[in-house]
């Protein structure tokens, strides 16, 4: 426990409102905090520079609110913990809220700061003030965000900072949101304000499933012939993915895994047995048409799933164990609970502990024994580069290119396109991807990279990303913030000049309504004159090249990336693809 004690020599050395902020998010142990900067917190600013000295944490100035939270988010994703983020009053609350969402659906721990005010209205400036000052900015994330609070004393300031971390910590893990009070942040304090030891205040263990809980999966599992597990949201953790592996293969489970989703499983292993996709591929209806049984580890829209078999989900004949603890968040507002799966046992647990209770019961049911038989059902074919890769390059080709770079190097996938095919380029490790945006919105994906670079930059680790162009051009001023701290990462840009998802939904709505399909492109494209990506890059000082046309020069400029991001800088590569998608995605009515 620390004592703030308030100075008593001169008004030069008082401690104000902003220093106990500060303070609790060093004890907190969080290392950095990303902003842009805001006369709503300056008291905070200047408390994190002339009280901290600028580290633990440190300040990551960004160019737009986006970056401030896509880059928390990106390092959430990479290391598991909660990094800070500041916002400036309503309007960059505003600005920030999308990534907010994407971190929400996403389920990562992130600690967003806000402020207002002065909330006393007599010491408000004219004008600026006002505007800038909202009774409860809460309620723009209150739908999702785990908690929020406006503490209105240096005492509350502490207890929200100590409740914001045990909560945006516990599973399920989410945003949540602290709002100062720019009066109270430039209020000299009055008394001794107490620190707790926050190791008092740690978040809950991750909640368990009952001893009857796991009989029942393991007598559904042990007497099934054809079991499927679906692995969705996991941790980080080797020994989590050990013990993932050795389930499957105790049971002789065919496995499925998402490209929307951390890496789970290694989708090298014979057991893999199908693509990791976005929606389903023909292989994968297939394999979940067989199964009688299946387990889902935290899958996030099993019900969406299962709609890809069958429109009538409660009649699919398998068995089947959810093991979840999302509803705890679930609420009327966002969809993102996803439709209402037909479940024989439902098991309110993290995935990763019920898979600790689950193995050592299903080995001691089965006698020791495995029940695979170490037939392979992995069907990915050798990553082979499209027929015309000497002139063009196709959407697949980046993904052959990368493969084929990595050899015995580790990489660290940070984001893909939506057009991601997924088979040839293998998961083996849980740092090796992860997973998409969350909230399916644009402008993250350059932030999640930067976010996820600064976590792992000191792992050997290269840090890769493939963007799509209308999400890179949404968030490109992301690149600064590396190209600034000098965080090494490589950003690929996979530009089809076009914001393509959408042609596909114009083509759909044309074929619907017996229309030209032909003019899906007017609206769409983003040509006459392309963008110059890379010039946009080089602004900023990361270096780059482009646009790339071929997959040989593709080759050349991934080595070339390879080469800076070893020496710990930033590199983008504008690669001009065909248009067109490895794995299209679904369209209503396509």
């Amino acid at each position: 426990m620390r004592i703030i004690e308030v100075p008593r020599e001169s008004p030069t050395s008082s401690v104000w409102g902003s220093d106990i902020a500060a303070e609790m998010l060093r004890a907190l142990g969080i290392k950095f905090i990303a902003l842009n900067p805001g006369a709503s917190y300056r008291g905070l600013h200047d408390s994190l520079v002339n009280r901290l000295g600028n580290r633990d944490p440190q300040m990551l100035l960004c160019l737009h609110e986006d970056h401030v939270v896509s880059i928390a988010h990106g390092y959430a994703k990479a290391s598991d913990e909660m990094m800070a983020c500041a916002l400036h009053s309503n309007v960059g609350l505003l600005h920030g809220l999308m990534g907010i969402y994407n971190a929400w659906c996403d389920r990562m721990p992130m600690l967003v700061i806000g402020a207002t005010g002065p909330v006393e209205m007599e010491k408000r400036r004219p004008w600026i003030d006002w505007i800038h000052t909202a009774k409860d900015q809460g309620a723009l994330l209150r739908n999702f965000s785990k908690w929020d609070d406006e503490p209105r004393s240096p005492e509350g300031i502490v207890e929200a900072f100590l409740r914001a971390a045990q909560m945006s910590r516990a599973t399920p893990r989410a945003p949540v949101y602290v709002c100062l009070d720019a009066g109270l942040q430039e209020q000299a304090l009055p008394r001794p304000v107490t620190i707790p030891d926050p190791a008092r205040f740690n978040c809950p263990a991750e909640p368990s499933a009952s001893t009857g809980q796991v009989s029942q999966v393991v007598e559904l599992l042990a007497n099934a012939r054809r079991p499927l597990i679906f692995m969705g949201r996991v941790s980080r953790s080797r020994d989590a993915w050990d013990r993932r592996v050795r389930l499957a293969e105790t049971l002789g489970a065919s496995v499925l895994t998402s490209v929307r989703e951390r890496s789970a499983f290694p989708t090298d292993h014979p057991l893999h047995a199908a693509t990791p996709f976005f929606w389903l591929s023909k292989r994968a209806r297939e394999v979940v048409a067989e199964a009688d049984c299946i387990l889902s580890l935290d899958w996030p829209d099993l019900n969406g799933t299962l709609q890809q078999t069958t429109r009538n989900t409660a009649a699919v004949a398998a068995k089947i164990a959810h093991v979840s603890l999302d509803s705890l968040l679930h609420n009327g507002w966002s969809m993102d609970y996803f439709g209402l799966p037909p479940l024989d046992v439902s098991v309110l647990s993290g995935s990763d502990t019920f898979v600790g209770q689950l193995l050592p019961a299903l080995k001691e049911r089965l006698g020791g024994k495995d029940k695979w038989d170490g037939a392979s059902r992995n069907v990915a074919p050798q990553p082979e580069y499209s027929e015309g890769a000497a002139k063009e390059i196709a959407p697949r080709d980046v993904e052959v290119a990368l493969a084929k770079a990595r050899g015995s190097r580790k990489f660290t996938l940070a984001h893909v396109t939506i057009g991601w095919a997924g088979d040839a380029y293998h998961f083996r490790d849980p740092l090796d991807f992860l997973g998409h945006d969350g909230g399916a919105g644009l402008a993250a994906g350059a932030g999640i990279t930067v976010g996820a670079a600064l976590a792992l930059k000191q792992s050997g680790r290269v840090v890769v990303s493939v963007l799509g162009d209308g999400d890179f051009l949404q968030g490109a001023t992301a690149l600064w913030t590396a190209a600034h701290y000098q965080i090494p990462a490589l950003f690929i840009v996979s530009n089809n000049r076009s914001n393509f998802n959408d042609e596909i939904h114009q083509e759909a709505v044309a074929k619907m309504r017996k229309r030209p399909a032909e003019n899906r492109w007017i609206g769409q494209r983003i040509d006459e004159p392309p963008v110059d990506i890379a010039a946009l890059a080089r602004a900023q000082g990361v270096e780059a090249e482009g646009p790339v046309r071929t997959v040989p020069a593709l080759e050349v400029a991934i080595e070339n990336g390879m080469t800076a991001v070893a020496a710990g800088r930033p590199y983008l590569i504008d690669a001009w693809v065909k248009p067109g998608y490895a794995n299209p995605p679904l369209s209503r009515g396509h």
